[in-house]
């Protein structure tokens, strides 16, 4: 059986959450879509498609981890929120609008292009979180995402049947699997600790608020899956 943690302890709140539905995290790190990453074999117009939807989904991830320090009552949580939206509207954007333009698309293109409704579900559902919710529904809602991609960039860098000599998506594979972008999931996976452990307390499985956790992590999982499958389907 493929190992499930290569990034996150099964011991985090994280772990703990995908442990609760194993089959469902599978799904979207083992994704065809990361396949063709990990392998070179994804078809070019697979990627360019996901490049353009992810350009839309990080601005309304800023917006989400802005709503997330709104919901923040300690000054520590609030920083690191912010910190997040700094690095996603100063930073991350601008390397995306270059790493796009590697693969022949620019900004402006990029603005005019519709978003999909699997970005728009997506994206949705977890500032509808974030707005009904708390501070750790909001951060559960996330994690999939930003604890995610350091998963699936860590088991990649760990396969051996991973290609990268020759690879057009080398690129995509080594930021992700990178320390830098390692430091960012665990900085996420160490926030949603402290928050938990805040709000619900050990054992984290007893507490009533469990149930409805596992569900929103599942069903953020469940949204990035289709978030893959939406740039397979661009490719026809």
């Amino acid at each position: 059986m493929t190992k499930l943690h290569h990034l996150v302890a099964p011991e985090t709140t994280v772990g703990r959450l995908i442990a609760a539905d194993p089959e469902g995290w599978r799904a979207y790190t083992e994704h065809a879509f990361v396949a063709g990453l990990q392998n070179g074999t994804l078809p070019l117009a697979a990627f360019r498609a996901y490049l353009v939807q992810d350009y839309k989904f990080l601005i309304h991830f800023a917006r989400a981890w802005a709503l997330a320090a709104a919901k923040a009552e300690d000054p520590v949580e609030i920083r690191a929120c912010a910190t997040t939206v700094h690095a996603l509207i100063d930073e991350e954007l601008k390397l995306h609008v270059a790493f796009c333009a590697g693969f022949g698309l620019d900004e402006k293109a990029i603005l005019a292009a519709p978003e999909h409704p699997a970005t728009t579900a997506y994206t949705s559902f977890v500032l509808e979180r974030g707005l009904s919710g708390d501070l750790l529904d909001i951060l559960v809602a996330l994690a999939p995402c930003v604890v995610g991609y350091g998963e699936i960039g860590a088991r990649l860098a760990a396969d051996p049947a991973t290609r990268l000599e020759g690879n057009p998506y080398r690129a995509w594979i080594e930021t992700y699997a990178g320390d830098a972008y390692a430091a960012v999931a665990r900085a996420a996976s160490a926030q949603l600790d402290r928050v938990a452990a805040a709000r619900i307390g050990e054992p984290l499985e007893r507490s009533p608020r469990w149930p409805g956790l596992v569900a929103t992590f599942a069903r953020a999982t469940a949204l990035e899956v289709d978030f893959w499958q939406m740039g397979l389907d661009a490719a026809g």
